[in-house]
């Protein structure tokens, strides 16, 4: 009789809670959005993944009715940011929109949070190709020019980057080892400041975001020498990709994609997949995405999950191949 009593009890129990659960489970995925969404983007305003935030971010909020705020909160790399999402609440309403997560987890010693954990991957906003550009007045025209220049006087040439471990260091890495070529690498604190070197004839060459260097290569103040990418841009369909031209693994893929904290429901994450990927479609956000050089990069949301920590892991790889020491 008393174990005929627990199992009416339990059963009892269960029809009580059983509304409530399915109550609950249904709230997760049709509650978002309850209320205004912000997109933090760890960057200054104005640079590419700020201008692809707000695009996207427009748009966006005329599909869900809601308010959607971006909150620029540069520093430490993108660490600062990214560390702000990462604490937040896990229901979707705080996102993060980054291009270096898995670069700052290479590069960092001391992160506030842990890049695997406490992020998932929703959409892909776009590949950012990177362009290698040099002044005009060098003797080298080509890729291959400046490989043969480098060869003949081992580390006397010289590259720029946005700062240590940013994607414009790496991307330099990942050439001057494919090519396997020595040159010294000059930091700067900022991508505008190593550009505004190249143009001065200080730097021999720089791997840049392309809507930076557009206008300067229409203009012919730098010199287009090559794509970083596995396919060339369709804003620069006449410059080759560095892959083209016979390095094999020299590509760095730079791309904008929107994080949410790692613990949001997974039919949260698919809802908001679903409406970025409704907004992605829109011409007006197309045309002025492919005006910042960005290639679309169609993917479900698992998927992207997956490349993003595919990426982690490559940045990992590649830090500790170019010996680039940590930064605390």
């Amino acid at each position: 009789m008393g174990m005929q009593r627990s199992a009416v009890a339990l059963a009892a129990t269960w029809l009580i809670a059983a509304p409530g659960i399915a109550w609950c489970q249904a709230l997760s995925s049709q509650a978002w959005p309850s209320k205004a969404v912000t997109i933090v983007v760890p960057f200054t305003p104005g640079v590419t993944v700020d201008i692809s935030a707000r695009v996207v971010g427009e748009q966006l909020s005329r599909q869900i009715g809601q308010p959607v705020v971006i909150e620029n909160r540069g520093g430490a790399g993108g660490t600062l940011g990214a560390g702000i999402v990462a604490k937040s609440e896990a229901d979707g309403h705080t996102l993060l929109v980054s291009g270096s997560l898995g670069s700052a987890n290479a590069i960092f010693a001391n992160l506030s949070y842990d890049t695997l954990r406490d992020f998932a991957g929703v959409h892909s906003l776009g590949l950012q190709p990177l362009v290698l550009v040099s002044p005009p007045d060098r003797p080298f025209k080509t890729l291959r020019d400046l490989i043969a220049a480098a060869k003949a006087k081992p580390g006397t040439l010289n590259y720029g980057s946005g700062g240590i471990g940013s994607a414009t260091h790496l991307a330099g890495e990942r050439i001057r080892m494919s090519a396997g070529i020595d040159v010294q690498h000059v930091p700067f604190k900022g991508a505008n400041d190593a550009l505004r070197e190249v143009m001065a004839g200080r730097l021999d060459w720089y791997a840049t975001p392309i809507p930076s260097a557009l206008e300067l290569i229409r203009s012919g103040k730098v010199v287009a020498l090559a794509v970083s990418a596995t396919r060339r841009s369709s804003v620069l369909p006449d410059v080759p990709t560095t892959v083209e031209l016979g390095l094999n693994d020299s590509a760095y893929l730079l791309y904008a994609g929107l994080f949410a904290p790692g613990k949001t429901p997974r039919d949260v994450l698919v809802k908001i997949h679903q409406e970025v990927d409704k907004a992605l479609q829109a011409s007006a956000v197309k045309e002025r995405l492919q005006k910042l050089g960005a290639e679309p990069m169609p993917m479900s949301q698992p998927e992207f999950d997956k490349y993003f920590r595919d990426d982690v892991d490559g940045n990992i790889k590649l830090v500790k191949a170019a010996k680039i020491p940590p930064q605390l």
